[in-house]
């Protein structure tokens, strides 16, 4: 029983909870990210260099023989997941340096002293000044 106690009280942790959150989000945002890859930017690109799809660029090792499938080196896939990682990693750079950003100004405002230290600076220079 001690052991289903500890699990739960480590299951609900903040800590836990939130990583949760984060990867299901991250899930998310890896396939809106591929959809916006494959989508939006390739065929472009593809156009510009001839209209190209680069999911169908391949190097045939071993043509279909005998029912036996082709075997082939699949590089425009390959080129495909590179860009789709360049975007996520820029995606999330970005993210990283928006969230650190927000955090220096949160610590670049130094708290006021509370109103006794104001209180005792006071005295302490009317003192110096007799």
């Amino acid at each position: 029983m001690k052991i289903l106690q500890d699990f739960k009280e480590f299951a609900v942790k903040g800590n836990v909870v939130d990583m949760a959150v984060g990867i299901i989000v991250g899930a998310a945002f890896g396939k809106i990210v591929s959809s916006f890859v494959a989508d939006v930017i390739m065929p472009p690109i593809g156009l510009l260099l001839g209209g190209v799809d680069f999911s169908n660029l391949v190097i045939t090792l071993k043509a279909a023989a005998d029912g036996a499938a082709a075997v082939t080196l699949n590089y425009g896939k390959f080129i495909q997941s590179v860009v789709d990682f360049v975007i996520i990693a820029f995606a999330i750079f970005m993210g990283v340096k928006a969230i650190s950003a927000l955090k220096k100004q949160e610590a670049a405002a130094p708290a006021p002293p509370p109103p006794t230290e104001v209180l005792l600076t006071e005295i302490r220079d009317l003192l110096k000044k007799k």
